[in-house]
Order: C-alpha cells, then sequence, then structure tokens
C-alpha cells in the first residue's frame, strides 16, 4: 500500500481554500476529482479544510471521488472505513484533530468524523486509460503521480482532465510539476505560489495556441 499522511503538502492544500474554493461555492453542487489518492489522506485531508471553509448546508453537496489503481485491493476498504493509525495522523493541526477525529476500538487508531466520510467515495481507476470518471467536475487534484509517467503519458492525462472539468474548473498539482508545454493553453494558472489552474475554454486555448505559434502572445 502506498504510504502517504494527512495533511501532505499543506500549502498547496491551502491554496486550494484560498483560490479555488471561492468560486466553488457558486455552484449548487461541487464534485472533485482527487486523481491518484492512495489510502486515503489527501482526500479526506481536503474534505477536512473544505468543511472548515463552508457551511454545513453547502458542504452536503460536495462529493469527492477519490481514484487509483489499487493493485492491493486495500484502499476501497481503507477509505469507506475511515480508520487511520495514529502515525498518519500527526501533522493534522490539533483544533482539526479533536473536531474530525475520534479515537477507535482498534489500539493506535482514529476514526474520521462522518460528515466527512460521507463526503468521499472511492472508485478504482487507471490514469493511463485516458478514460475520466466523469465530466463537469469542479476541481481535479492530481499530486505526486503526474512525476511519474512519461511526458506523453502526462500530456495525455493533462488533456483527459481538460475535458472532465467543467468551463472554469480548476486543476491542481503538486509544485514540481509544471504544465508541459503542449497543454499549457489549456488552463490559466491563477497564482504563482503553487500549480493551480482555471481551464479554458476550448475556443479559448486553441485562439491562445495560435498566437503562441506565430509569436503574437505577449506575456
Amino acid at each position: 500500500m502506498a504510504f502517504t499522511y494527512f495533511f501532505r503538502d499543506r500549502q498547496t492544500l491551502d491554496l486550494i481554500t484560498r483560490h479555488a474554493l471561492p468560486a466553488l461555492t457558486g455552484h449548487r453542487y461541487i464534485t472533485i476529482w482527487d486523481a491518484g489518492c492512495a489510502h486515503g489522506p489527501e482526500p479526506y485531508s481536503i474534505a477536512i479544510l473544505l468543511r472548515e471553509n463552508m457551511s454545513h448546508f453547502l458542504f452536503r453537496n460536495v462529493r469527492i471521488l477519490a481514484t487509483d489503481i489499487d493493485s492491493s485491493n486495500q484502499f476501497g476498504q481503507t477509505i469507506t472505513r475511515g480508520l487511520y493509525p495514529e502515525q498518519e495522523l500527526k501533522r493534522i493541526p490539533a483544533d482539526l484533530h479533536r473536531r474530525y477525529f475520534t479515537k477507535a476500538d482498534l489500539p493506535g487508531h482514529y476514526e474520521i468524523a462522518r460528515e466527512i466520510r460521507n463526503s468521499v467515495s472511492f472508485i478504482p481507476h487507471d490514469l493511463l486509460s485516458l478514460q475520466p470518471i466523469r465530466t463537469g467536475l469542479s476541481l481535479i487534484v492530481c499530486k505526486n503521480v503526474l512525476l511519474h509517467f512519461s511526458s506523453q503519458q502526462r500530456m495525455d492525462v493533462i488533456e483527459m482532465f481538460h475535458t472532465a472539468l467543467r468551463n472554469g474548473g480548476f486543476l491542481v498539482t503538486e509544485p514540481t510539476q509544471k504544465l508541459p508545454h503542449r497543454v499549457k493553453p489549456l488552463f490559466e494558472q491563477i497564482t504563482v505560489e503553487g500549480q493551480v489552474f482555471s481551464r479554458l475554454e476550448a475556443h479559448v486555448a486553441r485562439r491562445t495556441g495560435e498566437l503562441e505559434a506565430r509569436g503574437e502572445l505577449v506575456a
């Protein structure tokens, strides 16, 4: 099972709440794809931060689709139960730990609050199938995954993400993962603090690519 922990790369998670969330809260339903979720700490961390910045009423309309290959056949069960060992919770701020986790019957483990568990669903999925889990998504988070792919595979997957997002939806990748040149016209980077991008409509992306090819695009 891939190892990760709660609130890994907290800076990037905070960028979601600062730069993407204000736009997302204008939608009645918010559907998020966490692509490459391992055994669940990342989608649950996202859910906790969203809940902290949303009313209970609005958070009820948040659905996080957590996907991974799951070759161990354990991810789905772990995520659904929301039961994690204490060492994976050490980076959670103390106030959030108190609000969203309770000691489980299993020694050394904690259980995530039902409200948070109910917002996350696990779906086995291979990104290299290039088939989106659905379209009309509000946000896609894909961290610590693309760097394992070839250059061509990264571009193909990012193009698939563009297809899956609604107009104005957001793509978030790890800080070190820049967008390949071919797919840059598909997105607008919305902050210099990290890799947070807004989806551009197809005709805008094509026009941007044409201008760049002719050397007419002004940075």
